[in-house]
Order: structure tokens, then C-alpha cells, then sequence
């Protein structure tokens, strides 16, 4: 199978330049919420205002390079030792470049293929906003084996100073490409950032829902208010989203827009179904229930299609204390924990490890240190009025976790 050339521009990162590289995005494999995310690759030209290289200090670095070959990456993901065959969900290029930019496009491809031919079923995440054409989804459809799910993000931003290929409509090309041409490969709408000011206006909602009736699945998200974001974004004049506003540790979309999507989904009776979340979109469309076990914040679930409520349902469960204790013996993880009606709270594991732990159980799992309410989960403050028996009942529970949780 032709797969594109690899001899391409894409340099190796020297020594030196490594020494100047920001640590976090050397290491270039990481666990996030959505899966073990490769990111051999790093550098983009796109210049979207609000991209997350911002708060990790590459945003400079446009130019695509490499931090070790393909082969090493492959080897390295492989043998991670929170990979599991089959079972943890893989993320590739999602972190600091576009796997579709033309010099990455092939390293992509070569990835995808050498992981299928491996006869490996995970599911496969590539998120993309640029150019995909009909010799790429040849080599897509070819695929035989991992489960690969293409987000294409759009949102209906049409202010360049935001998003500079916006003006010229090469995601929605690619989109409609990329459903025509599609028979195996599973497409989904990423509809993010949604930003009050920005692509809010019901005419661009339309719009973006027009353009998600043509793939498998529809997931929404916002932005992420950071301050360096911020800074850049104010430098641009443009319309600088929640100015004024703290800082957030997740991305924001207040309560309001959430509402107002979800109410244009059903008004316009747009037959893609919508999701709140990326895991959530990416398993329905293998008909899977969801690997991050949202089933048990179950306000998330009220807009998914009842045959997707009824297997997220049936695979929903609940692990027993012993089952929690050898999972964490095995794995050497150390925490107090309390398992709690569609969640298990733990204490100082960290993301990589509770996402780790999430995806084998397919049950949430949280930090007692990160307060959650309802409707906010995964979302920041901004935009929502905090129930105050929600508080009194959270700090009730760390109370009882500080003071008798069990201890490994």
C-alpha cells in the first residue's frame, strides 16, 4: 500500500535544539483524557489564536520537526507501560502539530498503517483541521484493523485573525471529501472552540450543524481560557473571550451555550447524533459504549441516541473494593479511594495514572482535590451558578476521605 514519502522535510530535532525544546513537549507520549496520545511530530504553521501550544511554549515553532523517528515512536507506544493491546485508546498528532499538513501527512499514514498491520483493534483518534483529499481516504478505507475515527475540527469561525484558513474553507472541503469517499472510516464533527462573541450567532450554529449532518457524530466543546492564550488573542484586536474572568483549568462553555446547541440539534432535527464528549462520539461510531465511562455523570447522557444509552448502560459497572485493590496493587499505584455511585475518588495519582485506571475500568475515576458538579464536569466555572448543597455534599465527602478512606 502506497502510504506517501517518508523522505520528507521533516528534520530530527538535534541535541541543542532539544536543549531549547520545552520538556513536556519532548516527552511525546503522554495519557490524556481521550487516549495515549503520540506526538512525534511537533510544530505548526496554522496559527489558530486559540491553540493549546500557547501554555505549553511551542507556540512559536511552526515548522514541523521531529523528535525521534517513526520506528522509535512506534516501539515506544507499543511497549508504554499503559498500553494495553485492543483496549487503551490512541490519539496521533493531537497535541502540537496537524497530521494532515503536508510534510506530517506521510508519517501519519505510516503510522496508521504499521499499527493496522499489527492486527491491533484499538481505537484510533487523528484530529485534523486542514486538507484531506481522495487519495487519503483510499489510503484511510484501506485500513483493516484498528478502529479509526477522523475528527475534523470546525466551528464556523470565520475571522482570520482567529483562524487563518478560515477564509479559504479547507475543512469543509475536506469534509465533504471525506464523506463521499468514506465506506469503513468513521468521521465525526468536532465542533470546537465555541466561543460566546466569536461563533455563537444561531445562523453560524445552523451552519456548523448543516456541515455535521454529512459525518457520524457531532461532539461540541469550548475554549481554553489561559492566560497566555489571552495575551495573544488581546494582541490580535479581536474580541478577547471572558476577559476579566479567571483562569481555568478546563476549557469553558457556560451552561447558556451548551443549552443553545443542544436546542438547535433537536430543532433542526439534524439526524448526526451530538455528544458532549470526544470519547463519546469516537466509541459510538464503532458501536462501543464509552471507554471513559461517562454513563455515571449521567446528565451528559440526555442527548445520546437511546441504542447508545442502552449499551453504555449494560457495561456500566460498578468494580468491587477488591477488584480496586488488586487493580492498584498490580499497576504499583498507591492511593486512598472510596468508590461512589458513578465514580471512585482517589488522592495525588495524577491525570496519566486516574486516566490509565479509567480506561481499564470504564468507570470514572477522580482526584478528591478537584471538586465536581453537576453539568460542569470537564468544564470550567465560568458560566455556572454553583448549587450550594453540590458544595456542601463534595467537601462532606472529602471530610469523610480525609478521615476514613481505606489505604493500600
Amino acid at each position: 500500500m502506497y502510504i506517501g514519502n517518508l523522505d520528507s522535510t521533516i528534520s530530527l530535532l538535534s541535541e541543542y535544539e532539544k536543549l531549547k525544546t520545552p520538556s513536556y513537549m519532548l516527552d511525546y507520549i503522554n495519557y490524556r483524557k481521550s487516549g495515549l496520545s503520540l506526538n512525534h511530530i511537533i510544530g505548526c504553521p496554522l496559527n489558530c489564536a486559540y491553540c493549546v501550544r500557547h501554555f505549553w511554549g511551542n507556540f512559536d515553532d511552526k515548522t514541523p520537526h521531529m523528535i525521534c523517528t517513526d520506528e522509535e515512536a512506534i516501539t515506544s507506544l507499543l511497549n508504554h507501560q499503559y498500553f494495553i493491546p485492543d483496549v487503551t485508546p490512541i490519539q496521533l498528532f493531537n497535541k502540537a502539530t496537524d497530521p494532515f499538513l503536508p510534510s506530517v501527512k506521510a508519517h501519519t499514514f505510516y503510522i496508521l498503517n504499521s499499527l493496522d498491520k499489527k492486527g491491533l483493534k484499538n481505537i484510533v483518534t487523528v484530529i485534523t483541521r486542514y486538507k484531506v483529499d481522495e487519495e487519503d481516504m483510499k489510503i484511510l478505507e484501506s485500513l483493516e484493523n484498528i478502529k479509526l475515527v477522523l475528527f475534523f475540527t470546525y466551528s464556523g469561525i470565520t475571522e482570520s485573525r482567529i483562524e487563518p484558513i478560515a477564509p479559504f474553507d479547507i475543512t469543509l472541503n475536506s469534509i465533504r471529501i471525506a464523506s463521499k469517499m468514506r465506506k469503513k472510516t468513521k468521521i465525526v464533527l468536532y465542533w470546537r472552540p465555541i466561543v460566546i462573541g466569536w461563533n455563537d450567532a444561531e445562523e453560524t450554529m445552523k451552519k456548523v450543524l448543516d456541515v455535521g449532518s454529512l459525518c457520524d457524530g457531532i461532539v461540541f466543546t469550548g475554549y481554553y481560557h489561559k492566560e497566555k492564550n489571552s495575551k495573544y488573542i488581546e494582541s490580535l484586536s479581536v474580541n478577547t473571550p471572558y476577559s476579566g474572568e479567571s483562569f481555568q483549568r478546563r476549557k469553558v462553555l457556560p451552561q447558556e451555550l451548551d443549552e443553545k446547541v443542544v436546542r438547535l440539534h433537536r430543532e433542526l432535527k439534524v439526524e448526526t447524533p451530538l455528544f458532549r464528549k470526544t470519547s463519546c462520539g469516537a466509541s459510538f461510531v464503532h458501536n462501543l459504549p464509552d471507554y471513559n465511562g461517562h454513563w455515571g455523570i449521567n446528565e451528559l447522557c440526555d442527548i445520546c441516541p437511546s441504542e447508545q444509552k442502552k449499551l453504555c448502560s449494560s457495561t456500566h459497572k460498578k468494580p468491587s473494593y477488591s477488584e480496586m485493590y488488586d487493580l492498584l496493587n498490580k499497576l504499583n499505584y498507591k492511593t486512598h479511594f472510596i468508590i461512589d455511585n458513578g465514580h471512585i475518588w482517589t488522592k495525588g495519582l495524577g491525570e496519566e495514572k486516574r486516566y490509565h485506571l479509567q480506561h481499564i475500568l470504564g468507570f470514572q475515576v477522580w482526584d478528591i482535590n478537584l471538586p465536581h458538579y453537576e453539568h460542569q464536569h470537564g468544564r470550567g466555572e465560568i458560566g455556572f451558578q454553583q448549587n450550594q448543597l453540590e458544595i456542601e455534599n463534595y467537601l462532606k465527602m472529602k471530610k469523610k476521605f480525609d478521615e476514613h478512606s481505606l489505604q493500600i
